[in-house]
C-alpha cells in the first residue's frame, strides 16, 4: 500500500481522500528539516503547501518517493531539477485558486473606486469626513484587463456583470475567443489609452516584467486607477509612486509587491494606495479546493499511474520514454522558436508529423510543442496544462500524419497562424539523437538550437554577412556557428546564428539598421 506524508497544513478532507482511496497517510504539519530528513525515506508521496522545503538534501534521503504534490500553483519551495534527477514527479494545482484571486481583484477595484479602506479608517477615528471621500461609479467605466487567461477571464465576466465595458490585451487571445467572452481585444497601447481602470492578470516573465512603467503610465488617461493581484514586478513601483503623487494615477490597489514579505515599501503611506499582504488565494474555499485536488492527483498517480498537472514530466509510458526523448526535446524547441517570434494573437496551430515521426506516440509531442509555444508568455505552463490553456484561448490545433517523403526519414512541421501571418518551422532528429531545425518559413537550412541564438530575416544582398559580423564583433559577441538559407539569389533569406551570449536590445537595433534587414530577434532555448 503506498504511503503518503502530509507535511503542511492541509484540509482534513485531503486526509480522508487518501484514506478512502486506500492509501496509508500520515498528517504531520510543522516538521522541521531534520525531522523531515529522518522520516522521508518511508514515503511514496509527499503533499505540501509552501512551508515545507523540498530541497536536494531531502530528495537525497527520499529513497521511495515517487511524487510531490503542491496544493497551489507556486513550486518555488521544490528543487525541480533535483526531483527530476531523482525520478520524482512534481505536481501542482494551477486552477484551484482562480475564482478566489479574481474575486479579490474585483474587491480591490471596488474598494479603490469608493475609497472604502480610507473612509473606514477615518470613520473609526470619529472624523465623519463624508465630503472627503467622493468616489466613482464602475457602471459604464472601461476596464482594461492585461492577461485574459484563467483568472483574467473570470475578472472579465464579473466586470461585465457590473455593466462595465471591458477591453483585453493578451497575445494569445483570438478575436473569436474575445467575442465569446463579450470583451474587445485590443493592443496594449490602445488599452492604456482607453481604460479607466487597469487590472493585471499575467505571469511575471521577461515579456511582462515592468509592463507598467513611467512610459506606459504616460499613455494612460489622467485619473486612471490600477489594480495588481497577479505578480510583483509587473509594475515599476517607483514610477507608480511618482504617478500617484502627481495625480496622474488617481489610485492603486496592490496585493503583490516586487519584494515580499513587503514590510517596507516606498509606496506605503500614500493616501491613494490600498495594500493587502498577498491575499489573492486566501479563502477557505480556495484552500479546500487545492487540498482536494492535490490529494486526488497524487492518489491517481500512486494507484493508477495517471499524471495530472505535472511540472517536470510528460504523460509518457516507460516503453516510449527512451524513444520519444529526443523528439520531445525537438518539439519543445520548435514551439519555443515559433513562440518567441509570435507577437500577435494566435488563431490556429497546425502540426504535421511525417515519416518515422508519424509512427510515434504524438500526444506528448503535441503537448511539448504547445508548451514551448506558450512558454515565452506563460512561464508556469507545462506539458499537461498547455493543451487546456490553448483551448481556453480559443486556439485551434490541427494534427496531421503523412508517410515519408523528401530527404528526411521523419520530421515535424509546426505552422502557427496569427491575425497577420502564418509562420512555419520544421525539424528532425538525427541518428545520434540530436534535434535539428531543417526549415523556417519554407526556407531550407540545417541548424542545432543552442542557448542563445540570433534570428535575422533579410534580402539576400552582398555585404550582409560582413555587416552583421562587424556589429556582433563591436558588441563583443562571438559567433559559434552561422546557418543560412534563402529562397533564391537576391530573394528572401534567413540567418540563424549561434552566439556565445545573449544579444542585447541595443545590438539588435544596430542589426536592424543594416541594409536589407527586415527582422532581428534574440532567441533563447
Amino acid at each position: 500500500m503506498p504511503k503518503v506524508l502530509i507535511s503542511d497544513k492541509l484540509s482534513p478532507a485531503a486526509v480522508e481522500i487518501f484514506k478512502n482511496r486506500g492509501l496509508d497517510v500520515d498528517f504531520k504539519p510543522g516538521l522541521d528539516k531534520d525531522e523531515l530528513l529522518s522520516i522521508i525515506g518511508q514515503y511514496d508521496g509527499l503533499a505540501i503547501r509552501s512551508a515545507t522545503k523540498v530541497t536536494a538534501d531531502v530528495l537525497e534521503k527520499a529513497d521511495n518517493l515517487k511524487v510531490v504534490g503542491r496544493a497551489g500553483i507556486g513550486v518555488d519551495n521544490v528543487d525541480i531539477p533535483a526531483a527530476t534527477a531523482k525520478g520524482v514527479i512534481v505536481m501542482n494545482t494551477p486552477f484551484g485558486n482562480s475564482i478566489t484571486t479574481a474575486e479579490h481583484a474585483i474587491s480591490m477595484m471596488m474598494a479603490l473606486a469608493r475609497q472604502i479602506p480610507q473612509a473606514n479608517a477615518s470613520t473609526h477615528e470619529g472624523k465623519w469626513e463624508k465630503s472627503k471621500f467622493m468616489g466613482v461609479e464602475l457602471t459604464a467605466k472601461t476596464l482594461g484587463v492585461i492577461g485574459c487567461g484563467n483568472i483574467g477571464s473570470i475578472v472579465c465576466d464579473r466586470a461585465l456583470g457590473l455593466r462595465m465595458k471591458v477591453v483585453g490585451y493578451d497575445p494569445f487571445l483570438t478575436p473569436e475567443r474575445a467575442k465569446e467572452m463579450g470583451i474587445e481585444k485590443v493592443e496594449l497601447d490602445e488599452l492604456f489609452k482607453r481604460a479607466d481602470i487597469i487590472t493585471l492578470h499575467t505571469p511575471l516573465t521577461d515579456a511582462t516584467r515592468n509592463i507598467i512603467d513611467a512610459a506606459a503610465i504616460e499613455k494612460m488617461k489622467d485619473g486612471v486607477r490600477i489594480v495588481n493581484c497577479a505578480r510583483g514586478g509587473l509594475i515599476v513601483e517607483a514610477d507608480l509612486k511618482a504617478a500617484l503623487e502627481s495625480g496622474k494615477v488617481a489610485g492603486a490597489a496592490l496585493d503583490v509587491f516586487a519584494e515580499e514579505p513587503a514590510k517596507e515599501n516606498a509606496l506605503f503611506g500614500l493616501d491613494t494606495l490600498i495594500a493587502t499582504p498577498h491575499l489573492g488565494a486566501s479563502t477557505s474555499e480556495a484552500q479546500e479546493n487545492v487540498a482536494l485536488q492535490v490529494a486526488e492527483q497524487m492518489a491517481d498517480y500512486l494507484l493508477d499511474g495517471a499524471i495530472t498537472n505535472a511540472i517536470n514530466v510528460p504523460s509518457v509510458s516507460a516503453e516510449d520514454a527512451q524513444k520519444l526523448g529526443p523528439w520531445i526535446t525537438l518539439s519543445e524547441q520548435l514551439g519555443l522558436f515559433a513562440g518567441q517570434l509570435t507577437e500577435t494573437g494566435i488563431e490556429e496551430v497546425t502540426i504535421e508529423f511525417v515519416g518515422d515521426a508519424a509512427e510515434l506516440n504524438t500526444k506528448p509531442l503535441v503537448n511539448s510543442m504547445l508548451m514551448g509555444l506558450m512558454k515565452p508568455m506563460l512561464t508556469d505552463v507545462n506539458m499537461v496544462s498547455a493543451p487546456a490553456i490553448v483551448k481556453e484561448r480559443g486556439i485551434k490545433v490541427n494534427e496531421t500524419k503523412k508517410g515519408q517523403h523528401g530527404a528526411y526519414e521523419g520530421y515535424i512541421m509546426l505552422s502557427v497562424t496569427t491575425e497577420r501571418q502564418t509562420r512555419s518551422v520544421g525539424g528532425t532528429v538525427f541518428g545520434d539523437g540530436s534535434p535539428r531545425i531543417i526549415q523556417v518559413k519554407g526556407i531550407g537550412m540545417e541548424a542545432a538550437l543552442t542557448r542563445d541564438m540570433l534570428y535575422v530575416t533579410n534580402d539576400d544582398k552582398p555585404g550582409f554577412i560582413g555587416g552583421l559580423g562587424t556589429v556582433l564583433a563591436d558588441a563583443g559577441i562571438n559567433i559559434a556557428s552561422f546557418n543560412l538559407g534563402r529562397v533564391a539569389p537576391g530573394g528572401d533569406a534567413i540567418a540563424l546564428i549561434d552566439v556565445d551570449q545573449e544579444v542585447c536590445a541595443e545590438t539588435l537595433k544596430k542589426v536592424m539598421a543594416l541594409p536589407n534587414v527586415k527582422q532581428a530577434k534574440a532567441l533563447k532555448f
